[in-house]
């Protein structure tokens, strides 16, 4: 699974970055650095979700339990953020990588012009070489669009980049038939299908003191993930080079199978999930781009703009006798592409003053018809 992945979402859990919830365990995130500098070697594009800032935060203020307010907790969040940022760009700059802090709140993930410009910055990042270490916004979030755990965050993380695999380390070796700690005999499992109704059943209980996951959010993770046809492996990260091991395929942990491929998925989600906004009338040239070349579509093949629509909605494609081509998520809102369309990419900037994209919508947000 992970030999063959080319992007790859690693979410490491407060276990296993802190001194059981003392601060950050600096030579445990020196470690992951390395393991992740060697995958990167491999080819791999890395996306880090790390937890932490909480605890990191609770150890600079001198508290020695978890606070429930809300408000203390944006505030170690706060303190904490720093200490993390500093400490996995010391470590991975060991190995010639640079990192970059994003902090997501669910909102940015569900308002479809937040989540293009969550992709858009997460997809530069990979491309410029540096690892983005992604923490859920705690100093920002309320009860209403807080993630809750960094499990949901990785999952929801891994739909928005289009990952091949998403990877959560814990300190549990997997998902065992039932909970190990209290039944002797009960089971590791190696291979789930994701989504199996009876997977959360098994699972059960919460985390320790520092975290809030359990075993159950990370299956229901696996499931989130699953849907846009990523595997899952659940696994402990307190196994010796976890992450070369799995480079290997070495069987470690739990594996959970998405039943269908990650394009396909995403493409299923485009065409039968999404309320189109309105449309796009492309010429010939434009048709033949998206429909035999597989390319984005520019704003210089397109003729007329029809609806209402901002940045981030899902548009139709249609060609000048009104047949669907395609739809997809469109970078542009309807009065942004009717100043652009029939014009160059290279000319976004003049006309609008800025440049969202190039493309006024890009092949992986798009699928033909």
């Amino acid at each position: 699974m992970l030999k063959q992945a080319r992007r790859i979402v690693i979410k490491v859990g407060s276990s296993l970055v802190t001194n059981q919830g003392k601060g950050l365990d600096h030579s445990a995130l020196a470690c992951w650095a390395a393991q992740i500098a060697a995958l990167k070697q491999m080819n791999k594009e890395i996306i880090l979700v790390s937890s932490g800032a909480i605890a990191e935060g609770m150890q600079r203020l001198n508290w020695e339990n978890r606070p429930t307010a809300l408000y203390e907790l944006q505030a170690a969040a706060a303190v904490g953020q720093m200490g993390l940022a500093q400490a996995y760009a010391s470590g991975f700059s060991q190995h010639g990588l640079q990192t970059a802090q994003v902090l997501l709140t669910h909102e940015d993930l569900s308002n479809r012009k937040r989540y293009l410009n969550a992709r858009s910055t997460l997809t530069t990042l990979l491309k410029l070489n540096v690892i983005p270490i992604i923490n859920e916004n705690d100093t920002v979030a309320t009860d209403e669009i807080r993630f809750g755990d960094n499990d949901t965050l990785a999952a929801l993380v891994t739909n928005l980049v289009e990952a091949d695999i998403l990877v959560i380390l814990t300190d549990q070796a997997g998902l065992f038939t039932s909970d190990p700690r209290k039944n002797p005999d009960a089971k590791l499992l190696s291979k789930v299908h994701a989504g199996d109704p009876m997977l959360e059943k098994m699972a059960g209980g919460v985390g320790s003191s520092i975290s809030r996951g359990g075993m159950q959010t990370k299956v229901i993770a696996a499931k989130r993930a699953a849907r846009s046809g990523a595997d899952t492996i659940i696994a402990s990260g307190h196994e010796n080079n976890v992450l070369i091991r799995l480079s290997r395929d070495e069987m470690i942990g739990t594996r959970f199978l998405a039943k269908i491929p990650v394009l396909a998925a995403r493409k299923q989600w485009l065409a039968d999930y999404l309320q189109v906004r309105g449309y796009v009338v492309l010429d010939k040239g434009a048709v033949k781009a998206l429909s035999t070349d597989g390319k984005s579509l520019l704003p210089i093949g397109v003729i007329s703009v029809d609806g209402e629509f901002e940045r981030g909605e899902a548009v139709s494609c249609v060609d000048e006798e009104c047949r669907e081509i395609a739809r997809g998520l469109i970078n542009y809102s309807a009065v942004e592409t009717q100043k652009i369309l029939k014009r160059t990419s290279s000319e976004i900037e003049a006309i609008l003053g800025y440049v969202d994209e190039p493309e006024l919508i890009h092949r992986n947000n798009l699928v033909l018809l």
